[in-house]
């Protein structure tokens, strides 16, 4: 072996017998699942074989798959974790992608898995281990901490991406929750022969003064696990002397000796960046996923709201439905780096799941309309508006009916409510309409609107508009029609104009030769063209809002953006259709301001970093914000809020949005492209999305975008009803947040299906705040509790208004050292 070998036999060497097991990637569901049987049939031979073997694997999915499909060798499993000689790690799902799933779906990721392991073995994972994604946000400690972990293994970045402060270190999150993380030296598998090559890669990686080291072993991707051959090599290799003592152990065995020490260093933030491309490949599967956890955690909330109305709660069907989103969230999936037909199976099951979503969504609202007292009033047409929000949501509202005659609407006291035509989604004349309306409706609560035969009284609306213009008492909006964008845009109430004098291109088309993965990418900064309008023209204009539509064009490509503006509104509605036929480039959305000495703050699960404005490629969740200085001296802000994307750049002043990416499918360097290959490239064709400009003063927080980018996620539900007597009156709140710092995410059905209630929130501007959550559906319940900047709570509240409200951790178990809320 070439590289020299430490000669101290006092050293330790925990080697880590494992399986990395990817069950997409280069391959479809059924075959990877058939290598996890195959892989777990292997371990547990090498059990019988080598008395000393311990084996470990991650993915609790993995083992819901063997119970259900070979029950004996699951029992057989069941045996070897009794007698912890099959450690179980990870405590999650799968291994998700760790960027791009919302922070709901990572506690969803723990709440199942570590619960399945509680339920079939008695114990949960208490070291966290995702090997193989392509990043790591900066909210996981907390995540782990909250759901019984207190460890961390990781392969991403590398040394080369991102230097650490060891080997091992405390991992903490923005909170100051911390774990003890460890990046592995090498990789997290092994050929299937002698690891000796494999191990002297790892030592000339790790610090040589380490007296304890960790490394895995074991052939992966693919399955495999550890071999016969492994085994022998390492009792040679041990037997020979002029290496750390080489022993077969676990990660929970080495955190144990390690984690007392005095001496580990602390890295706090996130653990970027690897492939930055994966942030915005296949934005197909991009947006099944955000639609999928919005239409979830949408439908939780209204079939908790109808179970306390004397309902069942759907729980299985939830979880199934949660199940398939967990899955599908695998980081080889939602990065977008699989083969094509593997999002056929994606496609699909991202559908079943969303299905189940919308089946209890309609359940819930149609049992709590039947309930709600609606006298007959006659010559009108009963209208029920849902609002999924614990706070009270003021916006725009759609709904098609059954008639195309003029109609007019009142509130529940019959007061009028203006009201504004807009398309139908049918073309039938005739047949269908199609209306809008700026409702105001209470905290996860309804309303009920009225509409009636006749015209709207004619008026100017509130909102004046031109084909390159749009004002209402707020916002000012102008078009260059030249560029097709943005060249003015004021805040009325600050006299703020947001755009530069020389705005520059909006819609760019950048140079993207890069692979699947995005490898080696630091930004995409390289433009070759840009989007050139056609034209813009007004297409409506009522009491509503106006709406001015931009047709633009590239190469084979096309894309038309309807920026609308409503009366009352803070921000621009943008609504986007492009049809994509460019290939190894990328759409960059550009957004300049005036803005210099910028803070650029972006939204990560449950949370938000600031980070540093220089054109890098990051990871973003919903929304992302730039606040700094005008020329005149004033301080101002622009957020920009997403429906489906999550690659954005800052460069100064200017956010960027990587719209789509059209890299080859499944395309790892250091392959070089056939130039006469025929292949297969990412987003080609029509896709739609929207986002929100909104303009704000000198801190963000005022415009509150977490609760702009819920509403944009998750719109309010409309339901033409009939004429009855209930219990419930017409204008209902059922949970209310008091719209502060504090954010109500989920509210939901208990897991143990007791029928309590499970509330969770979070610490949304990173500045500690009291929160008092009140629940009108329960009587004169809430909640009152003080949150640290960034923490997330979550609570257990009874029905029996006797029985207290207790703090859980996200497992939804009370630990010993919980502090009980107090139960106003």
């Amino acid at each position: 072996m070439s590289t020299p070998r430490p000669s101290s036999r006092d050293r330790l060497l925990h080697l880590v017998g494992n399986a990395h097991i990817d069950p997409v990637w280069l391959w479809r569901k059924p075959e990877g699942l058939q290598e996890i049987r195959a892989t777990f049939q292997s371990a547990v031979d090498r059990m019988e074989e080598y008395p000393d073997f311990v084996f470990t694997c991650d993915s609790v999915m993995y083992l819901e798959w063997i119970e259900q499909h070979d029950p004996e060798l699951f029992d057989t499993i069941a045996k070897r974790v009794a007698e912890g000689r099959w450690q179980v790690i990870g405590g999650w799902w799968i291994e998700p992608d760790c960027n791009i799933p919302a922070g709901e779906s990572f506690v969803r990721q723990a709440l199942y898995g570590q619960r399945y392991l509680l339920e079939k073995f008695g114990r949960a994972a208490t070291i966290g281990s995702n090997l193989d994604p392509f990043g790591h946000n900066a909210t996981i400690p907390q995540l782990l901490r909250r759901s019984g972990m207190e460890g961390y293994v990781f392969l991403r970045p590398g040394p080369h991406e991102q230097v650490l402060p060891g080997q091992f270190f405390h991992w903490e999150s923005p909170d100051g929750s911390r774990v003890t993380a460890y990046r592995l030296p090498n990789e997290y598998c092994a050929p299937g022969a002698d690891i000796g090559n494999h191990l002297d890669k790892s030592l000339a990686l790790m610090p040589p003064d380490e007296p304890e080291l960790m490394v895995f072993y074991g052939v992966g991707n693919h399955g495999g696990g550890p071999t016969k051959a492994n085994l022998e090599s390492i009792a040679r290799l041990d037997s020979l002397g002029g290496l750390p003592t080489l022993r077969l152990s676990h990660p929970e065995a080495f955190f144990a000796r390690i984690r007392d020490r005095e001496d580990i260093p602390v890295h706090a933030g996130e653990l970027q960046h690897h492939g930055p491309g994966c942030y915005s490949a296949h934005s197909g599967v991009k947006a099944w996923n955000r639609r999928a956890e919005n239409e979830l955690m949408r439908a939780e909330k209204w079939a908790s709201v109808a179970a306390v109305a004397g309902e069942p709660y759907p729980g299985d069907r939830l979880t199934e439905a949660w199940k398939l989103v967990l899955f599908n969230q695998f980081h080889d999936i939602l990065a977008g780096t699989s083969i094509r037909s593997a999002y056929e199976d994606a496609r699909d099951e991202y559908g079943h799941a969303r299905s189940i979503a919308a089946d209890v969504l309609n359940r819930s609202v149609q049992a709590i309309a039947r309930r709600i007292d609606i006298p007959m009033r006659e010559g009108t047409t009963p209208l029920v508006v849902f609002n999924p929000h614990p706070w009270t949501l003021d916006g725009d509202v759609e709904f098609e009916f059954g008639q195309a005659a003029t109609v007019r609407l009142t509130d529940d006291t019959g007061a009028a409510v203006p009201v504004q035509p807009t398309r139908s989604e049918s073309t039938m004349a005739g047949s269908r309409g199609r209306l809008a309306f700026r409702a105001s409706v209470p905290p996860l609560g309804h309303r009920v609107y009225h509409l009636l035969a006749g015209a709207e009284r004619d008026g100017a609306g509130p909102v004046t508009a031109t084909d390159t213009s749009l004002e209402n008492e707020y916002l000012r909006v102008e078009i260059d029609p030249a560029t097709g964008w943005l060249r003015s845009l004021v805040d009325k109430e600050t006299g703020a104009e947001l755009m530069p004098e020389a705005p520059g291109d909006h819609a760019v088309v950048v140079d993207d030769p890069s692979d699947t993965w995005g490898h080696r990418i630091h930004s995409y900064d390289k433009a070759i063209g840009a989007f050139t309008a056609r034209c813009c023209r007004l297409v409506e204009s009522g009491p509503v809002r106006a709406v001015l539509r931009v047709e633009s064009a590239y190469g084979r490509s096309e894309m038309a953006e309807e920026l609308v503006l409503s009366a009352g509104s803070r921000h621009v509605e943008v609504r986007t259709v492009v049809d994509w036929h460019e290939r190894l480039t990328l759409l960059k959305l550009r957004f300049p301001t005036a803005l210099t000495d910028v803070t650029a703050t972006h939204e990560i699960p449950y949370g938000h970093l600031e980070r540093t404005p220089d054109g890098t490629e990051e990871p973003t969740q919903a929304w992302v914000d730039v606040t700094g200085t005008l020329p005149g001296g004033a301080r101002a802000g622009l957020t920009v809020v997403n429906d489906s994307k999550y690659g954005h750049d800052v460069r100064g002043g200017e956010i960027g949005m990587t719209a789509l990416r059209s890299p080859v499918y499944a395309w790892h360097e250091p392959k070089v492209l056939d130039d006469d290959g025929v292949y297969a490239y990412l987003d080609q064709g029509r896709q739609e999305f929207r986002y929100l400009l909104l303009p704000h003063g000198a801190d963000w927080r005022a415009a509150d975008p977490a609760r702009r980018a819920a509403e944009l996620n998750q719109p309010v539900f409309t339901l033409l009803e009939t004429f009855h007597g209930g219990p419930i009156p017409q204008v209902r709140a059922n949970v209310d947040d008091g719209a502060g710092a504090v954010t109500v995410s989920v509210v939901k059905g208990a897991e143990d299906g007791s029928g309590d209630l499970v509330v969770r929130a979070y610490e949304s501007h990173g500045r500690a705040a009291a929160a008092r959550i009140t629940l009108p559906l329960l009587g004169e319940r809430a909640i009152e509790a003080d949150f640290g900047p960034y923490e997330i709570r979550t609570f257990r509240v009874p029905r029996d208004p006797a029985l207290p409200v207790i703090e859980t951790d996200l497992l939804e178990l009370a630990p010993d050292d919980t502090t009980a809320a107090e139960d106003a």
